[in-house]
């Protein structure tokens, strides 16, 4: 027994992790896979304490690589970090990361994760050519696109509810030169961030936006316009650049750390950095797709009660006044948001419950404060429901049943799926139980 949570820490369970290099082993007794545990809330946690639940970071061999083709298989507790220091220098990369490199692929999968380049590339389960995966029943199958294509499309997104993934085949991306070409401008309003943001995506691959979420009045929103894209030959060395440097928060920090005064204080610092100091030109690609990975455990900041993400997706279209909306009714609520995310979203992918469609993605890290915090995840809920947009499930941990069924139009053809190859509901985990109706 051992004590599991995601990466906020909320909630915690007591469950058995069973470990393996031989994952069609492993996952055979348990009701879900569980990779480096880096989603944010209850998606990789058993349904009840003491269940048991299959750890896939042993299972991490290559199976194939071809280098010519950028074709990757590799088994499903391959890490996006070992990806990148294979691939990388042969002049492959993930088509789609994460804003961290310490994920499965199985994780990617079964997240059906998106980046900064959502706008034009889509999620990682565009690129997956096929799945080895292990059935509710414990029999093994081949699936893809052409493939048992409904199960294939549930399982991407589908939470690890579907199937036990054990090998994973992707397709990767060309690169000319390891290094990313990048700019960063300030803009003093929100309007006039999120105009600078769809330019931006109409001309940069890769596009994200930091915002200052409690400066209120005509400074709301106010924040910093990040863009990016790989570099040419005759840009940047041919060679890999070293691994960044880490720094480790070596234990829980007192909560007051991350109240309402220090973010102000930092919103105020990274701003003013970024207004007088514009940067642009070559980075290394972790800094640049990962910066939080150079703080080591950096979820201790946020003290021992942990932190929750509510991320969304708004199809703001041309009226702003969704997405201001919505940082209003975060500011009146109280919420002190240490990071704020806006990201351009295209269009929907073949995954049955893929969080990502056309509009703004936000996405905020809120310090767990019990009931306080509980109502303010209700009352951003009742905005998206409002507006026609999602939560991510990925980052989520306390969106009530009737709110996700409200905006989740999907969740009769993903339970259909779910029927006709776990009609016991052997692969269940706490979200399941508590957002899908499932029996701890």
């Amino acid at each position: 027994m051992t004590v599991l949570s995601g990466w906020g820490r909320v909630p915690t369970v007591e469950g058995h992790e069973r470990l393996g290099e031989n994952l069609a082993e492993v996952c055979r007794p348990a009701s879900l896979s569980r990779g480096l545990g880096r989603s944010y809330g209850d998606a990789s946690l058993p349904a009840r304490p003491g269940a048991v639940v299959a750890g896939t970071r042993l299972g991490d061999r290559i199976v194939a690589f071809d280098r010519a083709t950028g074709v990757l298989r590799a088994e499903a507790g391959f890490r996006l970090e070992q990806l990148e220091h294979l691939a990388r220098p042969a002049g492959w990369v993930s088509p789609v990361s994460p804003g961290t490199r310490h994920v499965t692929l199985g994780g990617m999968i079964a997240s059906d994760v998106h980046g900064k380049n959502h706008h034009v590339a889509g999620c990682i389960g565009a690129y997956v050519q096929a799945l080895r995966v292990q059935l509710a029943d414990g029999s093994e199958l081949e699936i893809g696109p052409e493939r048992e294509p409904a199960l294939f499309a549930a399982t991407l997104g589908g939470m690890g509810l579907t199937c036990h993934i054990l090998e994973v085949e992707l397709q990767l991306a060309a690169i000319a030169r390891p290094w990313i070409v990048t700019e960063e401008q300030t803009w003093p309003d929100l309007p006039a961030l999120v105009a600078a943001l769809r330019a931006a995506s109409r001309q940069w691959p890769y596009t994200v936006a930091w915002v200052d979420a409690l400066t209120r009045g005509r400074h709301l929103g106010r924040g910093v316009v990040i863009t990016g894209r790989w570099a040419e030959a005759h840009e940047a060395p041919a060679t890999v650049p070293a691994h960044t440097r880490t720094a480790t928060v070596p234990f829980d920090l007192p909560t007051w750390v991350l109240g309402r005064a220090s973010v102000r204080a930092f919103d105020e610092l990274f701003y003013r950095a970024h207004h007088w100091r514009p940067r642009r030109g070559l980075v290394h690609p972790d800094t640049f797709f990962y910066p939080l990975d150079g703080i080591r455990r950096w979820n201790r900041l946020y003290g021992a009660p942990g932190f929750v993400q509510h991320q969304c997706v708004l199809p703001v279209g041309d009226d702003d006044r969704v997405i201001t909306s919505y940082f209003e009714t975060l500011t009146r609520h109280g919420g002190a948001s240490f990071l704020t995310v806006l990201k351009d979203c295209g269009a929907e992918g073949r995954g049955l419950l893929s969080f990502p469609k056309p509009g703004l993605s936000v996405a905020l890290d809120i310090p767990m404060r019990g009931a306080a915090t509980q109502a303010l995840v209700d009352a951003l809920n009742r905005h998206v429901i409002e507006a026609g947009g999602r939560i991510y499930l990925a980052k989520d941990a306390l969106t009530r049943a009737a709110d996700f069924a409200a905006m989740e139009p999907r969740l009769a053809a993903f339970d259909a799926v779910r029927r006709t190859w776990d009609p016991a509901r052997r692969l269940r985990s706490a979200l399941s139980v508590r957002l899908f109706g499932d029996a701890p």
